[in-house]
Order: C-alpha cells, then structure tokens, then sequence
C-alpha cells in the first residue's frame, strides 16, 4: 500500500512539474510574440523613448527629480552623411553585409575579455553589431547577463528579418547614448556642437562616434589622447565605408 501511495505522489509531482514547465514555455512563446509585434511595429513608428533611456531617466531622478533628457527624433534623411559613415566604421563596419550577428567578433571579445579578467584588467571589448546595440538600446537595458545576452540575439534576428538596415540605422542613430542624459544624434549635435545633426562635419562626426563606447565619461573628458586618436583613425575610415 505504502509503495502505491509513494507511486501515486510520484505521479502527481511528475504531472505538476510537466504542467509547469509548459505553462512556462507558453508564456515564453506569447512573450517573444509580443516582442516581434514591437519591432513590427518600430519598423514603421518612431519611437518615443527606449528601455535605457527610461532605465537613465530613472537613474536621474533618484538624485533630481526634475531631470529631463535630452532627446530629439531626427529622420534618417535629417542626419549628416558624415555622422552615418563615421558610426559604422567605429561600431560595425560590416553593417550592410552582415545578418545581424557576427560570430566570430563575439568570439574574439570574449577570449580578449577572458585574457584581461585573467590580469585583473578592467578594460573590455564588445563585439556587438549596431543591429545588436539596437535590441538592447530599444527594448532590453544596460545590464550584463547571459539572459539578458540570449534575449538580444533573438531580437536581433527579429530586428533583421523585419527591418531594412537603413531603418536600423536611423533607429539606433536616434536611440544611442551619447553623454548623461543625452541620447540621438540630434540632442548630440546640439549638446556638443550648437548644431543639428544633418549639419554635422566629418571631424564632428568621428569624434562622436568615437564617444559611442563610453559617452558618458567623454562626456566629461573631451579631449583625452585616446578619443583624439581614435578620432582621427575615423576621419580615415569613413570614406572607405558603404552606408544603406
């Protein structure tokens, strides 16, 4: 009797674990349609705020309540050639070629990052295409994880699948950071050099392309050796560079 009984629980939990995990990978499935309905969506509709952007307006006003960003849509015709050429060449410079991942750069910022922990280094390397830094910028947050990771390698297929990569540019041209509390290439050119973002140079735009990996530290250190070197290997670059 006692063996029956302990068969019959067994039963029962083997039945509630089954029913658990299918009710978690429905909600999986109605989650990830959810997301494609967004980049549906942002394929036609201009945003009015990212993830990231409400994750830094919220970082903000712990500390001012009444802060405000710096934020102004611009349309992907509105945008200088310049500035276009100079962010792929610093961020992906196979933009136009790739499907929106490129595996082997995630592979060699790995083992670059493996080697720097191994020395107690902190400076690290992303290998992340600007279709990428879209998904996480647009829909996902700053944070590091490998959910978070996984999560942005689905949306970056989504992103490519359904979206021209002019519209992918014009996105993340739009929703990148580009100092505390700045985000665009428009609030960008304002904030940085009393300009609009179509009327941005080739110096103007390398230097902020330049900035995209820590905007917020150049932010408040404008004219390092680093950032005046890497601009000038932009200017460079750019005119090598195909844009959509």
């Amino acid at each position: 009797m006692a063996t029956r009984n302990s068969t019959i629980r067994r039963i029962r939990w083997g039945r509630v674990i089954g029913a658990s995990l299918m009710a978690l990978l429905c909600l999986l499935i109605i989650y990830q349609l959810w997301m494609f309905c967004l980049v549906v969506w942002y394929a036609y509709r201009d945003p009015g705020s990212s993830a990231v952007m409400r994750q830094e307006l919220s970082r903000l006003r712990d500390t001012n309540p009444n802060a405000e960003l710096q934020y102004q849509w611009v349309p992907y015709d509105k945008i200088s050639t310049s500035l276009k050429r100079a962010v792929i060449a610093s961020e992906d410079a196979n933009f136009t070629e790739h499907d929106g991942v490129e595996w082997d750069a995630i592979r060699k910022a790995w083992e670059y990052n493996q080697r720097q922990a191994e020395k107690g280094g902190g400076k690290m390397r992303g290998g992340s295409t600007i279709t990428q830094q879209l998904a996480k910028n647009l829909f996902l947050s700053s944070s590091r994880s490998y959910v978070r990771k996984g999560e942005e390698l689905v949306l970056t297929y989504m992103i490519e699948h359904v979206m021209s990569k002019e519209r992918i540019l014009e996105l993340y041209l739009n929703v990148a950071e580009w100092g505390e509390g700045v985000f665009g290439a428009e609030a960008a050119a304002r904030h940085y050099y009393k300009t609009s973002a179509g009327n941005l140079g080739v110096s103007q735009s390398a230097r902020l392309a330049a900035m995209l990996p820590n905007p917020r530290y150049y932010d408040k250190h404008r004219n390092t050796s680093y950032l005046n070197s890497r601009t000038a290997t932009l200017t460079r670059r750019m005119r090598l560079v195909d844009i959509p």
